[in-house]
């Protein structure tokens, strides 16, 4: 086992002039299982392959331990990598597959066997050790390829969307069983994802990159409760949390007819630059609905209302001003999404078309300054 570092880690791919990755600083710690997350085209999977040594690093280091493996070739860095599309030999059984690395490295025949079949009981294969892959299903596939990197007993496990091709229901059962093999095994894990849902239910940490640029680096909790800026705030929770621009009055904010209240510490906090405006958010269950004599409320016009059984969902719009005004659920609120959503208790779903009030609970909103995005106080 060993910690990784990336030290102002660079990529810049040939013909671009901008960095796929700039300058990441990440520091995971021995054992850690970290999982970077991001949009499509954020930088993960190239921070991924850097670390392998799949990709070139223009400037910066990586170190492995205490070794700078930079300019190191992939096959001396210790890792094993685990892909989205398996990756397995279709001629070669479970058994073979798993235990390939080990053969070309010359291991002996007794070691081999002895590590795949210590393999395939962690991960339940051992019924399926003599089947090609072409008999297996999807999470079997998944599951060898995960005992594949295990038998080679690495310091670190680099993981690359492994479960993009499950359906649903085989996701949510796998990365539970991914996250509790990581914590059996104790191995140093980098597993890059789409999916903020797996980012927060599998990570010790999560870095969020965006851009090429590594946005906040923190346990689940830290991201969800206290996003360091705009663009984490939108993007970590389902459904979103709620964001826009309001104009500064006082104490207050406010847009069309919305209003909220501000801090004494966030007012203070604004520069300058910010001219006046503030980005406020709330998610979906950190609103209350209110009868609409009380002071600092949203009205929203209920478009549908989703029943889910133990939770109940209002999907609507700021009521009483026309489009363009910007507030919305996740980063596209300006210009784009304008649907604001709200959490309320199972079967209290008001009509569809009514109008309700709703006001922020306390210590459930958050405020980003207008002209950097960042956090401000509360």
């Amino acid at each position: 086992m060993a910690t990784v570092t990336f030290d102002h880690a660079t990529r810049i791919y040939p013909g671009s002039d901008k960095p796929a990755v700039e300058s990441l600083d990440l520091e995971i710690a021995d054992g850690e299982f970290l999982v970077m997350v991001g949009p499509s085209g954020c930088g993960k999977s190239t921070s991924l392959r850097m670390l392998a040594g799949l990709e070139d690093v223009n400037s910066g280091r990586i170190f492995i331990g205490d070794r700078d493996v930079t300019d190191v070739q992939p096959k001396n860095r210790d890792i094993a990598m685990v892909f989205q599309n398996y990756a397995l030999y279709p001629h070669m059984t479970v058994r073979d597959n798993m235990g390939f690395a080990l053969k070309i490295a010359g291991t002996p025949k007794d070691e081999i066997r002895r590590r795949v079949d210590e393999a395939a009981r962690i991960l339940d294969l051992e019924p399926y050790l003599d089947r090609k892959p072409k008999a297996l299903s999807g999470g079997q596939r998944q599951r060898v390829a995960m005992g594949r990197a295990i038998v080679r007993k690495p310091q670190v496990f680099l993981m690359d969307e492994p479960l993009s091709n499950l359906d649903a229901k085989l996701r949510v059962q796998t990365r539970t069983q991914i996250a509790s093999l990581q914590r059996d095994l104790g191995v140093t894990t980098v597993y890059v994802t789409h999916d903020q849902t797996e980012a927060l239910t599998m990570g010790d940490r999560i870095a969020i990159l965006n851009a090429g640029v590594l946005q906040q680096v923190g346990t689940p909790e830290d991201m969800y409760d206290r996003p360091a800026n705009q663009f984490v705030a939108g993007f970590i929770g389902s459904p979103a949390m709620n964001l826009g621009i309001f104009t500064v009055d006082g104490s207050w904010a406010s847009l069309g007819p919305a209003r909220v209240p501000l801090s004494t510490a966030t007012v203070a906090a604004l520069t300058p630059e910010d001219d006046g405006k503030i980005v406020v958010g709330f998610r979906p269950e950190g609103l209350e609905v209110v009868s609409e004599e009380v002071e600092g409320t949203i009205p929203i016009q209920v478009d549908f209302a989703e029943e889910l059984g133990s939770d109940a969902y209002i999907y609507g719009h700021l009521a009483g001003v026309e489009s363009g005004h910007g507030l919305g659920s996740g980063n596209e609120g300006e210009g784009g999404s304008e649907q604001l959503i709200v959490r309320v208790p199972p079967r209290t779903s008001p009509q569809t078309g009514s109008v309700i009030h709703v006001r922020v609970l306390p210590g459930q909103q958050h405020a980003f300054s207008a002209a950097t995005g960042v956090r401000l106080p509360a």
